[in-house]
């Protein structure tokens, strides 16, 4: 495959990644707030998310403003957390294009760590906050509500780890 193909299929997995993390907040803005009326993107504002089950028990709807990084650390360091997520987007992009040509789970897991960064960088620049709205619980335990974009950095870690460990065992034949 030409340097050329794996890079348009590299941005076309950015791009979906990011068109469905920014479609799914699209919609999660029009979730329920409260106090009604309530401007969520006001983040002065004391707004709170009403959650609307999907799963009783395990599973809600709940929109949220994290101001922070991931499990609302760093709150409120826009410029810093900013920064860093475009300074990681050119480090993954450079990575993408030196991954060998047969390394393809390899350039999707960076193609989703693209995507997840990207898509929460649009949020930080827009509202000043990233949106979130998937909220998993046991009952009374509740785990930090996250995005789409969220999942799929995740997910691209996940697949990045896997993709080097695989790498490390792989048997190289010795020459005669």
């Amino acid at each position: 495959m030409s340097p050329a193909r794996r890079a348009v299929i590299f941005l076309a997995c950015v791009f979906a990644t990011l068109a469905i993390d920014q479609g799914t907040k699209v919609w999660a803005r029009s979730l329920p707030v409260r106090p009604a009326g309530c401007e969520i993107t006001n983040l002065k504002a004391p707004c709170a998310g009403v959650p609307r089950t999907v799963i009783d028990g395990y599973w809600d709807w709940e929109l949220a403003m994290n101001r922070g990084a991931a499990f609302s650390t760093l709150n409120g360091e826009h410029l810093l957390l900013s920064l860093a997520a475009l300074g990681g987007l050119l480090l993954i992009i450079a990575m993408a294009a030196r991954t060998p040509a047969e390394q393809h789970l390899k350039r999707v897991a960076l193609a989703l760590i693209a995507g997840g960064a990207l898509g929460n960088l649009i949020d930080r620049l827009r509202w000043g906050a990233v949106v979130d709205f998937v909220r998993w619980h046991i009952h009374d335990h509740r785990w930090p509500i996250f995005n789409i974009a969220d999942a799929a950095l995740l997910i691209g870690m996940a697949l990045l780890v896997i993709t080097e460990l695989r790498n490390r065992h792989r048997v190289v034949p010795l020459a005669p």
